[in-house]
């Protein structure tokens, strides 16, 4: 992929012009641990539950006409399916999307709240993909990826503007919840001066062993179960590896204990309900996987967990 391909700066600039209005301007708590200050961006207070609707706004705002009486197809275990369906609704544009049978009942109750049409897929044996791409050529309508598109990328970004107007000291390292990358690749664009870290569930760090390889290598066939499902992205994409291989971004991995004890954290220190794959970058913190500094902020990326779930989890 050549550089000049890729996402820049500018280009989430003018989407938070663009998409100004259709989000909300998420929080960024101050929290002390371990006789460090840090910053959370709570994301999971974002319209839908997560950072999604910032993308996926983006994105079909920029369709014509045409495209949007053809309508869009989504692939996504929830947190961009609602964001795509929340932002469809709002422009009057027929949604379509493709979610694994085992994606968490409140993710699949809120996207057809929006009104999308849900067309389910098996996991282990279906390619969410193709099947995604044969149901938008049979409609003639636009595929919106939930990381491989420049403008989702910019859109995701917006959130990095926002921590560098709200937070009071430099910002130096934004930790991030990585799937497909494409909030930390929009991040590590909005927020040039800052380290960025990426943190994935064991099993699913195909960006961290990517970066540390030097290329895209995909999630082993013998991938552990995981909870976060928000973060089960089998292959990343060219452009996200792309912006974060040039910006030098770290890596780390959590465990399952440790996403379940940064969900406890979360709930009972913060009054917050953060989902698995949402708390990843609160987990490596908390679990001492990553450094905290001056300057550091931890994003809390989403929120949409299953009550009773969450309820067992806390308890």
């Amino acid at each position: 992929m050549q550089q000049d391909n890729l996402p820049t700066r500018d280009d989430v600039l003018a989407a938070a012009e663009r998409i100004r209005g259709l989000v909300v301007e998420t929080p960024l708590r101050s929290l002390q641990l371990g006789g460090h200050s840090l910053w959370l961006k709570c994301e999971s207070l974002q319209t839908g539950g997560s950072f999604k609707l910032r993308g996926a706004s983006n994105r079909l705002a920029l369709l014509n006409e045409a495209e949007r009486q053809a309508g869009v197809v989504a692939f996504s275990s929830g947190n961009h399916a609602q964001g795509v369906a929340i932002a469809a609704r709002r422009l009057g544009i027929p949604a379509t999307i493709v979610m694994p049978s085992d994606a968490p009942a409140p993710k699949v109750a809120g996207t057809r709240a929006q009104g999308a049409e849900i067309v389910f897929y098996d996991r282990a044996t279906e390619d969410r993909v193709a099947l995604s791409h044969a149901l938008a050529a049979e409609r003639g309508a636009v595929v919106v990826p939930s990381f491989d598109d420049p403008h989702i990328i910019a859109g995701q970004g917006t959130a990095g503007l926002e921590i560098l107007e709200q937070c009071p000291e430099p910002v130096r390292q934004v930790v991030v919840c990585c799937g497909g990358g494409g909030l930390a690749a929009g991040i590590a664009l909005a927020c040039p001066d800052a380290d960025i870290m990426i943190v994935e569930p064991e099993g699913w760090d195909d960006m961290g062993r990517s970066l540390a390889l030097g290329h895209i290598v995909p999630v082993g066939p013998d991938a552990p179960p995981t909870s976060c499902d928000a973060l089960q992205t089998p292959l990343v994409s060219p452009l996200t590896f792309g912006v974060l291989q040039a910006r030098g971004a770290g890596h780390a991995a959590v465990s399952e204990a440790e996403v379940r004890a940064a969900v406890r954290f979360a709930w009972h220190e913060l009054g917050l309900m953060v989902e698995p794959g949402g708390s990843a970058a609160l987990a490596a913190v908390l679990a001492g996987k990553v450094a905290i500094g001056p300057g550091t902020v931890v994003m809390v990326t989403g929120g949409n967990m299953d009550p009773a779930k969450h309820a067992e989890w806390v308890a």
